[in-house]
């Protein structure tokens, strides 16, 4: 959007004649940035695709280890960054499997809830047995969808607890 106008001169040291140009630039709306891991490449390609053709920018881990590697330079006791530059933004919302190799989903979680980033956990397993979803539940998972799930039932979840333009939760806590 752009916007050109003449602003009265009087008590501005401008000359009448000359007009102010005034110019107004919207910056794009940053993308929601989803982490997922999930160690099925045919189910990853699938969620991933999904999710970026939503609009979400996706980025994507294999395993738990690279999850982990992934954010390492958002939670704290890993930090790496110095007073100059600032430390990377952690994901918007983290959607991982948990049962990877490296890492399992629940020790990502565990991650993420100690380090106190306010990153929403969304797990998705095929192990969906009732102690698996008290203890994501316990640790401050936000949901966990078992396998096989209707991708429509992700895409609402992430559409809830994403952030909103004011960086807040569109429902739910962050």
């Amino acid at each position: 959007m752009e916007a050109v106008g003449n602003i009265s001169a009087e008590g501005t040291g401008l000359q009448p004649s000359s007009p102010l140009r005034l110019t107004y630039r919207y910056a794009a709306p940053r993308r929601l940035r989803v982490l997922l891991a999930e160690d099925d490449d045919d189910l990853r390609f699938l969620l991933a695709g999904a999710l970026r053709k939503d609009g979400y920018e996706v980025l994507e881990a294999r395993d738990g280890a690279e999850l982990l590697a992934q954010l390492r330079g958002v939670l704290p006791s890993n930090a790496s960054w110095t007073a100059s530059t600032p430390p990377p933004a952690p994901p918007d919302v983290v959607v991982s499997d948990v049962m990877m190799p490296g890492a399992t989903g629940l020790e990502v979680l565990t991650a993420v809830h100690r380090a106190q980033i306010g990153t929403p956990v969304v797990l998705i397993t095929a192990f969906g047995a009732p102690e698996t979803h008290a203890e994501a539940r316990r640790l401050g998972a936000v949901a966990v969808l078992d396998k096989p799930f209707e991708l429509a039932d992700l895409r609402r979840l992430l559409r809830k607890i994403a952030p909103g333009e004011n960086g807040r939760c569109s429902g739910g806590q962050r």
